[in-house]
């Protein structure tokens, strides 16, 4: 713990307080969608709970606003400060899964092509090209489409979840792929790898043992900034309504269905989770970018 204390990314970490407070409000905004079963005021998706009465109620500090509803409230009469709450929840999860298989598929991928090259390079770059011509977003909604028609809308339903975790990290594999294996390309012609080969260990084990923690550095800064992006694709898909199903509603579901009475006056309904989703995605990018600098030995 003292050698990380003395290292040069936490000096690099305290001598920026952009870094420091987009640390602050990332960690504010995951401990509350973690706790949100502790810290929301109401259970917004408990249907005994929620009266029609209250919809459609103002922010507390407007002059029709209810101190109860501190955000104000939607169309079902569900507290929007808990709704944000608990759809975080969902984006995180979203976000988060869909990045670690996104990782676990570029790498794996980068190692083996980096490694092997040939046949095996050719045929996953290739793959990787070909996808990187259309943009995520596309694919995402042509593996959810593909999954719709061949899945009956019982059984889809029931792991929507997976399915949109799925079709993010597919659609973004080629990013980690291809820096994977341009570092691999580098370390495999280098000493360690050659004396690895000449005391006969197996291919696996020298891709797995000593090429694969030499080509981390790079990912985790990608993995950092993909994050953001994969809860942005989350809430495109879900505000188009081919993301979550409605019984998880996550931020872009939220928005969504506060757009439909924005020009009606109730703004609120769909501001703040567009807030919320801003807050999120803005500090997740300026802690890729500070990680970004402090990986790179040429700037320190």
């Amino acid at each position: 713990m003292r050698a990380f204390f003395d290292s040069d990314i936490w000096w690099s970490f305290t001598r920026s307080w952009v870094t420091m407070a987009s640390a602050l409000v990332a960690f504010i905004c995951i401990a509350g969608a973690l706790a949100a079963p502790l810290l929301a005021p109401h259970n917004p998706f408990d249907l005994a709970s929620l009266q029609l009465m209250d919809a459609f109620k103002p922010p507390s500090w407007a002059a029709e606003g209810d101190q109860a509803f501190p955000l104000g409230t939607d169309d079902q009469g569900r507290d929007v400060l808990s709704a944000i709450m608990y759809g975080a929840r969902v984006s995180l999860l979203v976000g988060i899964s869909a990045t670690i298989f996104a990782l676990t598929l570029g790498v794996s991928f980068g190692l083996l092509a980096g490694y092997l090259g040939g046949p095996v390079d050719a045929l996953l770059m290739r793959i990787a090209d070909i996808q990187l011509t259309f943009p995520s977003i596309l694919v995402a909604l042509l593996i959810d489409g593909i999954v719709r028609a061949a899945l009956p809308r019982e059984v889809h339903e029931q792991i929507a979840l997976f399915v949109v975790i799925l079709a993010i990290g597919v659609s973004e594999w080629p990013k980690f792929a291809r820096t994977v294996r341009g570092s691999t390309l580098v370390e495999r012609n280098k000493e360690y790898v050659l004396a690895a080969r000449v005391i006969g260990l197996g291919r696996l084990k020298i891709i797995v043992q000593h090429v694969l923690p030499n080509v981390l550095g790079p990912v985790l800064v990608i993995g950092t900034l993909n994050l953001a992006l994969a809860i942005l694709a989350e809430a495109t898909l879900s505000f188009l309504g081919v993301g979550v199903p409605p019984t998880q509603p996550s931020l872009g579901t939220l928005i969504r269905i506060g757009n439909d009475f924005l020009f009606s006056g109730e703004w609120w309904i769909t501001i703040f989770p567009g807030i919320a989703l801003i807050i999120m995605v803005l500090s997740v990018n300026l802690l890729g970018d500070w990680l970004r600098d402090a990986l790179n030995p040429k700037l320190r």
